[in-house]
């Protein structure tokens, strides 16, 4: 009998999941884990954590539903905490499993984890399917993308390509495999201490898609989009995309169906284009990898030394700007920062604070409940002038942003 190991990572899902269904094609008992890196791990030189309560919450309350709905087919899902080179080995050892099946995530630290996995022995099964386009229908090699995202929009355009059509949810789950008692830590379920205004769990990110559909929202995106308070403004699917919770395919699938009973606008078209610009910042990664992530990024430019406290205060919203004081309260209060406001706070940052980006990267990795690695490099090096736009940085005038989108002081009031 055939025993394999499913590894959650960013895919907590079960419609549109290319690798789990494969691994439930493939497997007479399959063992579905999520694996909580060490809390050693966890934490920031600056002593700030990785991942702070708003996406803990968040990540809990996820795993929770897909938990749940793997027991309505009568599997379940294991968490673990350790390193996912040694929990998987040690796993594959006590079940018999003959590979480890998961998502590809072409990213530095998540390559590492998967090289040692490798290194180990274990056999693994990587599968791309975190875009809304595949890797093989892209109209050009990966690695000879264009640079400029406008090019790289015109080419995919001029295809013809708009998404790949998702995949069902596996109408059944192969059993858990036997598991004698292995020398594991089994990760605690942490109880839910942090309100929030999303609910994690693809269920939810359905609920939340069908009805942002059936207001017909996506008809005013493109006048709405730049607002800064309120839950309709702007289509919120980043906190579920960012786990996986929703596929940007199921999106643009949705979006699609959407346009064929209401028509195209505007509106759904700067949807698509959002999901286009998320598409982009993740293949860049196949073209440059881990030179997104050095220093000084793709630039010749000096990095700048930060003043620490410069930093404390702008992390704690206390600059003596407006604008960007309350931008950075809301990030603290809430784990969400609209994406006019994230732009306003990280060009402070850069610019009127002299300050080193990545920092301003690790903050709102660390804070951002719909942190994505490959959105939060891409944006971060992109304003920083160090991605690969010619044209150099992107500085906001924060006294014209405040006149365009809060000339009233509303959100400064509703912050400070």
């Amino acid at each position: 009998m055939s025993t394999l190991i499913y590894w959650f990572r960013n895919d907590l899902r079960l419609i549109d999941n290319p690798a789990l269904l494969e691994a439930c094609l493939r497997a007479d008992r399959l063992l579905p884990v999520y694996i909580h890196l060490p809390q050693a791990r966890e934490t920031h030189t600056l002593g700030f954590p990785r991942e702070d309560r708003h996406r803990r919450v968040f990540l809990r309350e996820s795993l929770n539903d897909l938990k749940a709905q793997l027991r309505t087919l009568g599997s379940d899902l294991l968490e673990y905490e350790g390193e996912p080179a040694e929990v998987l080995l040690e796993l594959a050892q006590f079940t018999h499993a003959s590979a480890v099946y998961c998502e590809r995530i072409e990213a530095p630290e998540e390559i590492h984890q998967s090289q040692l996995i490798q290194e180990r022995g274990v056999l693994l099964k990587e599968f791309w399917q975190s875009s809304m386009l595949s890797l093989e229908c892209l109209p050009f090699p990966v690695q000879d993308m264009p640079d400029m995202f406008t090019q790289f929009r015109k080419k995919v355009e001029n295809a013809g390509l708009r998404f790949v059509a998702p995949v069902v949810a596996p109408s059944k789950i192969p059993s858990l495999p036997e598991l004698v008692e292995a020398p594991l830590i089994r990760a605690t379920e942490q109880a839910n201490t942090s309100p929030h205004q999303f609910a994690g769990g693809e269920r939810s990110a359905l609920d939340h898609l069908k009805q942002y559909l059936a207001r017909r929202l996506p008809d005013t995106y493109k006048e709405t989009r730049n607002q800064l308070i309120g839950k309709d403004y702007s289509s919120k699917f980043s906190p579920w995309l960012s786990l996986g919770c929703l596929s940007a395919r199921t999106v643009a699938a949705e979006l699609a169906a959407y346009e064929q009973s209401h028509g195209a606008n505007d509106g759904t078209y700067w949807l698509w284009f959002e999901l286009l610009w998320r598409d982009y910042f993740r293949f860049l990664h196949f073209k440059y990898g881990k030179l997104l992530y050095q220093a000084q990024g793709l630039s010749d430019a000096p990095v700048m030394r930060s003043n620490l406290q410069s930093f404390e205060s702008w992390q704690a919203g206390a600059t003596g700007e407006p604008l960007v004081d309350a931008g950075m309260r809301e990030l603290l209060k809430t784990g969400y920062l609209s994406n006019r406001m994230r732009q306003v706070v990280a060009s402070y940052w850069i610019y009127d604070l002299q300050g080193d980006w990545r920092l301003g990267a690790a903050w709102f990795e660390s804070q951002l409940l719909d942190y994505d690695v490959y959105s939060n490099q891409g944006n971060w090096l992109y304003l920083a002038g160090r991605g690969t736009d010619p044209r150099g940085g992107r500085r906001f005038n924060i006294a014209k942003q405040t006149q365009d989108h809060d000339p009233q002081g509303e959100y400064q009031r509703l912050w400070l």
